[in-house]
This record gives structure tokens, C-alpha cells and sequence, in this order.
């Protein structure tokens, strides 16, 4: 009889330890449950600038000074050969070269560039001549870049002489100028400055336009 105190002490003491070792180990669960909270939301905090450079748009790319922006033709950009900016550009890249005196590479840039414009020119007439008598509008629109990309190619033939002459090779400058007088006329300006260089070179001996006080040959 004496011993069931005993043994319910025991219990009692048993119990009591069985059951702060359950309290201990679920404080230290709750304990490693709130350092795994605390790490996933400090990695959350860092990560977030990251996150939202991540998901902000990227913004659009600049487009190219000079650049057509509303007409998305590849020929109508600017960065297209086969059009007057593109002949532009050599005009532009052989006056760099002339100021530099490469000439080599002026006479490259000026034979690229009368080549483009006469090509525009031949294009355009054509397309004039095709639409002659079917559509009035484009006929003349078509007409009138023609006129203008032939311009722009005498221009680039006569500045061409120019370099030949500064090269002290009249000889290749003459039939330039002569086909320059051939589509600008003698009347007009170019016409007559292309005349005068052949004047000036000794090709032709009669100046033009005559001067009031010049004596005519007979």
C-alpha cells in the first residue's frame, strides 16, 4: 500500500518532464519557424528592387536623328541609297574629302553620287512617261523629280570636273563639262559655268555670254 504514492509521484514527476520537453521543442520549432519567416521577408525586401526593374517597361528606342518617322518605307528612310538624301550624303562625304584633298576618294564619292542621281532621274522620267495621259497628278509629280534629281546630278558631274582640274587633268574634266552644257543648256547657270571652265581650260576659244564691248568673230 505504501508504494502507490511513491509510483504516482514518479508518474507525476515523469509527466511533468515529458511535458516540458514537449513545451521545449515546440519553442524551439516556433523559434526556427520565425527565423525562416524573418529570412524569407528580408530576402523578399532585397529582391524587390530587382522585381520591379524587372517588371517596369523598357522604354522605347530612340529613333535616329533625321529619320522619317511617320513613313516607314525603306526607301523613304534615310538611310537608303537608291534616293536624293542617299546622293546627298556622298555630295556631302566627297566635300569632306575635297577639304581633306583626298581626292581619290572625292572622285568616288562624286561618281557614286552622279550615278544615283541619274538613275533617280531615269526612273522618274519613266514612270512620267508611263502615266502620261492616264493620271494627270502623278504624271507631273513624277515629271518634276526627274527634272529636279537631273539637276542634282549635273551638279554632282560638274563639281566631279572641278576635282579632275585640281588634279591637273583637264583632259578627263572636258567631256564633263561638254555633257553638262549638253542637258543644263548654255543659257542656264550651270550651263554657262561648265562653258566657262572650258574656256578657262583653252577648250573652246569664244567666251559666253559675250561681253557689249567684245568684238563677235567673224
Amino acid at each position: 500500500m505504501v508504494i502507490y504514492p511513491k509510483v504516482k509521484i514518479v508518474c507525476c514527476h515523469t509527466t511533468l518532464q515529458k511535458s516540458f520537453m514537449v513545451l521545449l521543442s515546440i519553442k524551439r520549432s516556433l523559434s526556427l519557424a520565425c527565423l525562416l519567416s524573418l529570412s524569407t521577408a528580408t530576402a523578399l525586401i532585397l529582391l524587390r528592387p530587382s522585381f520591379a526593374q524587372a517588371q517596369t517597361p523598357a522604354a522605347p528606342a530612340e529613333q535616329a536623328p533625321g529619320a522619317n518617322n511617320d513613313d516607314l518605307r525603306p526607301l523613304s528612310q534615310d538611310g537608303s541609297i537608291l534616293s536624293v538624301q542617299g546622293g546627298q550624303r556622298l555630295m556631302q562625304d566627297a566635300g569632306t574629302a575635297v577639304s581633306a584633298q583626298n581626292y581619290a576618294l572625292a572622285i568616288q564619292k562624286l561618281q557614286e553620287a552622279r550615278q544615283v542621281f541619274n538613275q533617280l532621274s531615269n526612273f522618274y522620267q519613266e514612270l512620267a512617261s508611263s502615266f502620261s495621259g492616264i493620271d494627270t497628278r502623278i504624271a507631273d509629280g513624277q515629271r518634276r523629280q526627274a527634272i529636279a534629281t537631273a539637276q542634282m546630278r549635273d551638279e554632282a558631274t560638274y563639281q566631279l570636273a572641278l576635282v579632275h582640274r585640281a588634279e591637273n587633268k583637264p583632259e578627263l574634266s572636258v567631256p564633263l563639262l561638254v555633257q553638262i552644257i549638253r542637258s543644263q543648256n548654255p543659257t542656264r547657270e550651270l550651263g554657262q559655268k561648265a562653258y566657262q571652265q572650258l574656256y578657262e581650260l583653252g577648250f573652246v576659244d569664244s567666251p559666253y555670254p559675250r561681253n557689249e564691248n567684245s568684238s563677235t568673230p567673224r
